[in-house]
């Protein structure tokens, strides 16, 4: 098993990537000899940070801001990540806003939000990167769901999330099918609570948060030569966390 794999000459994509798991994921990709492309929407000099971090490991970066719920930004990100960087091989879908309360004290446009970063912000980066990786005959997607999503959770707190999560699962099959004559793979990564949450849950399996390199592991795995028959599939990374009460 690959848990490093050798991407040199492969251009990577990192959605959300100024700070937090995005960054661990574009630095981690780093690590493994790809050049980065560092997204973000409104933390350019995070961004710009992350990116000059990526450098420092000797490969090539870009920082590219955009909404990507908007498709006409999408498509002028990567127009500007194939200017500088050269196609898009991996794109890593991390980007997902959060509200942590009860769903009738959301109001529409934050529903909207949350539905739209995680759901289709994560459908239209990727149908924008499934061009050129069909034509090259290679391709990673990687996609952040979150733990026993697809197990049908259910709270009071979080209904748009859950909901976008679910959505973005069935969308990693879903595209996984369609691919699966393309050399392209599609998988994800579904956290219970990461090391960069404001609040340390009670359950909290193993006493802790997710590690960034936790989720990092099974993500670069999906991106190698090894996992070229592994598509489709959700390895959730939460310590064996059985939700009771949410």
């Amino acid at each position: 098993m690959e848990l490093s794999p050798d991407l040199s000459g492969r251009v990577a994509l990192v959605t959300g990537a100024a700070t937090g798991l995005g960054r661990a994921f574009a630095l981690g990709l780093a690590d493994c000899g790809a050049d980065v492309a560092v997204h973000y929407n409104t933390s350019e000099e995070a961004a710009h940070a992350t990116a000059a971090e990526v450098r420092d490991q000797g490969v090539a970066a870009t920082a590219v801001g955009a909404d990507i719920t908007d498709p006409a930004a999408v498509d002028t990100a990567f127009d500007a990540v194939e200017a500088e960087l050269g196609s898009v091989d991996v794109l890593f879908n991390n980007v997902g806003d959060f509200a942590p309360r009860h769903w009738e004290d959301i109001d529409w446009k934050r529903w909207r939000s949350v539905t739209a970063t995680n759901y289709e912000g994560t459908v239209l980066c990727s149908r924008r990167a499934l061009g050129p990786m069909r034509e090259q005959g290679w391709g990673r997607i990687v996609n952040v769901g979150y733990a026993s999503a697809e197990r049908g959770l259910v709270a009071p707190k979080n209904f748009p999330y859950f909901v976008a999560k679910a959505g973005v699962l069935m969308f990693t099959r879903m595209l996984a099918a369609d691919t699966q004559a393309d050399g392209i793979t599609v998988n994800a990564v579904s956290p219970y609570v990461v090391e960069s949450s404001d609040e340390f849950p009670e359950d909290a399996p193993r006493g802790r948060w997710a590690r960034f390199d936790d989720l990092l592991a099974p993500a670069l795995f999906f991106c190698s030569d090894a996992a070229e028959y592994v598509s489709g599939e959700n390895v959730e990374v939460d310590g064996g966390w059985l939700p009771e009460d949410v």
